[in-house]
């Protein structure tokens, strides 16, 4: 069961990194979207790029949301193995990244991974106090 669920969470944050690859080609002519790159070859109208990246959106958060119901099915120390596998995984992607960019980048990518950082401590923060409200109204 362990690697059904770690297969599913591989496959289900394939097309994010998929998504968030940049693009070589020589058509690109604006900012990269994470959205794009999939379609980039469909040159698709601002709105269907809109349209496309919505859609996409959805996809994911569905799918994050079948994967957490399975998730919670397994017991906490398996939970915590693979959450700690998925953490070591993305900080190793992150330095190979960091490793990719000269020092100008670099200080952007750490601002910005501070700036994640702080994102999900207060989004950690957030549903603690949700889920001690939950439990003061029971």
């Amino acid at each position: 069961m362990r690697k059904t669920l770690i297969a599913l969470m591989f496959a289900a944050a394939l097309p994010t990194v998929a998504m968030a690859m940049p693009e070589d080609g020589p058509h690109h002519d604006g900012p990269h979207h994470r959205g794009d790159a999939p379609f980039h070859q469909l040159d698709l109208s601002r709105d269907q790029r809109q349209q496309v990246g919505k859609l996409m959106r959805e996809q994911m958060k569905q799918r994050h949301d079948i994967t957490e119901r399975y998730l919670s099915k397994l017991p906490s120390a398996e939970q915590k193995a693979m959450h700690d596998e998925l953490q070591a995984s993305r900080n190793k992607t992150d330095s190979a990244v960091r490793a990719l960019l000269n020092p100008e980048q670099q200080k952007k990518f750490d601002e910005l991974q501070k700036e994640r950082a702080a994102q999900k401590a207060e989004w950690q923060e957030f549903q603690a106090w949700k889920a001690e409200k939950g439990n003061k109204a029971q």
